[in-house]
């Protein structure tokens, strides 16, 4: 099965709750084990990376049930419920979500303090896909995750059309700077001049690897709008790194590459990186190459530490 919604497991925290006092991390267990999830689904990471889906799903629904007063926090970590949520669960409820913790005051204080943010340009960044019903399911961090993607891949698109539009000097120009961005080369004018030096045997550049140029890396570049690139132009480039002694080797292009020719690449005794464009891209955001700061939001969340008592 699928991982439930933090509001689909409102009811099976408050319930676990009411059996004593619980920690995020020992209830995930449970409801994994009560619900059957698979041990991907337990591993399963929020975009980012820095949590799992389940354990960010359970802190949202304490967190909400504790708006509510359902929840109380005797400790720090720790979570139980309340005698409220006791009385609740006397009703024996079929379901438990946000349009039922509004029957609370201090949940609808809390929640129609926090509407305004979730404005309509905030839903329309997001894939067709994330309905408003989707969204009223997710959690406040996903639903930012979910938009910082959306904007990734509209800026992704929108970086490939451009390269494709320019030159294929300019596109040339974008593979050094992305290089001496993640920190080959040197200097921006040694890298510079060696790529696009060669312009034989099928090899556009070469680049040092490191800053004394102990080791070089050699360079294909391919700006095609929707050709992929096939075995035939990679072995042909990997002829080239061996008419000229080389280990490594990067090929660039704007499109794609065959299946073939990544496959044939695995079994080189050189060290050929396939770069494609939706990859290009990726590189380009991550090392703020064509790409520049647009607005930064920081998240933040209530320090344990700092409320610790001695």
């Amino acid at each position: 099965m699928t991982i439930p919604t933090y509001q689909d497991l409102m009811l099976p925290v408050l319930r676990l709750a009411a059996t004593g006092e619980q920690r995020v991390t020992d209830a995930a267990e449970h409801i994994a084990d009560e619900l059957g999830l698979s041990a991907e689904e337990r591993e399963a990471l929020l975009p980012s990376g820095n949590q799992r889906v389940l354990h960010n799903r359970i802190h949202w629904a304490k967190s909400y049930m504790t708006k509510a007063g359902l929840i109380a926090s005797p400790r720090r970590g720790w979570f139980v419920a309340t005698g409220n949520g006791i009385a609740l669960l006397d009703t024996n409820p079929a379901q438990l979500g946000v349009n039922e913790l509004k029957n609370y005051r201090s949940f609808n204080d809390f929640y129609n303090g926090q509407k305004p943010a979730e404005d309509e340009s905030a839903v329309s960044a997001l894939p067709l896909a994330e309905s408003p019903q989707t969204m009223e399911t997710a959690t406040p961090e996903e639903q930012i995750e979910t938009a910082c993607q959306a904007m990734h891949s509209a800026l992704r698109t929108e970086l490939l059309e451009r390269i494709v539009q320019n030159s294929p000097a300019f596109f040339e120009r974008l593979i050094v700077d992305l290089l001496i961005a993640m920190g080959y080369g040197g200097s921006q004018r040694s890298a510079a001049t060696q790529l696009g030096r060669s312009g034989d045997g099928g090899v556009d550049g070469v680049i040092n690897e490191d800053r004394l140029g102990l080791d070089r890396v050699y360079v294909q570049a391919k700006r095609y709008a929707d050709a992929t690139i096939g075995r035939p132009d990679v072995q042909g480039f990997v002829g080239s790194l061996v008419g000229h002694g080389a280990t490594k080797g990067v090929f660039v292009t704007t499109s794609g590459f065959s299946n073939q020719a990544r496959e044939y690449v695995r079994h080189l005794t050189q060290r050929v990186i396939l770069i494609d464009g939706e990859r290009l891209t990726e590189l380009m955001i991550e090392y703020g190459v064509g790409v520049r700061l647009s607005r930064a939001i920081a998240v933040k969340r209530l320090d344990e530490d700092f409320f610790t008592g001695e």
